[in-house]
């Protein structure tokens, strides 16, 4: 089932909420590398800051998803992109995880990026990975047992990237 979604710009008022569904994928312990109890500035400093294109998505609304968007790195290296997605756990597997990534892959054209790097992605996600690969990622490379998985110990992380198609010269 796809749920149909509706982007909007993070504002103040969602910051609660995302703090929260941050928390939340942390706790589990299988999806990123900070854990939940990462303060409150941090959290801020990665979704909420000015140089980050932050969206939620909303379903009856409520905060079901997010994403950011931004540039992986500064200066010499700013033409690349790089995007992280949380979608609320009782509401993975109805498209809403696509959703954000089309919808981020269409900003980064916009905003000028050339190409999106996902730093860390860890290869037991496989939901996520295929999902990458599906929408024309590809791993760039692995980093041998940099993710300490809550269950499975030690797993690998890979570095995905794609090429944005540019409109102009």
């Amino acid at each position: 089932m796809t749920l149909p979604v509706n982007f909007v710009p993070a504002q103040a008022g969602h910051r609660d909420a995302m703090a929260a569904l941050f928390r939340e994928v942390c706790r589990a312990g299988d999806a990123l590398p900070f854990t939940e109890d990462t303060p409150d500035s941090a959290f801020d400093a990665m979704w909420l800051a000015t140089s980050v294109q932050a969206h939620v998505v909303l379903f009856e609304g409520e905060v079901v998803g997010m994403f950011k968007l931004n540039a992986n790195l500064p200066g010499r290296a700013s033409h690349v992109g790089s995007a992280t997605y949380l979608v609320r756990p009782d509401m993975q597997g109805k498209g809403i995880g696509g959703a954000m990534l089309r919808e981020s892959i269409r900003l980064a054209g916009a905003a000028g990026f050339r190409s999106i790097q996902f730093n860390f992605v860890v290869s037991t996600n496989r939901p996520a990975v295929a999902l990458y690969e599906k929408h024309g990622f590809v791993v760039a490379g692995a980093l041998r047992e940099a993710f300490l998985h809550r269950e499975l110990g030690y797993v690998d992380a890979y570095v995905m990237t794609r090429p944005i198609e540019q409109s102009g010269p």
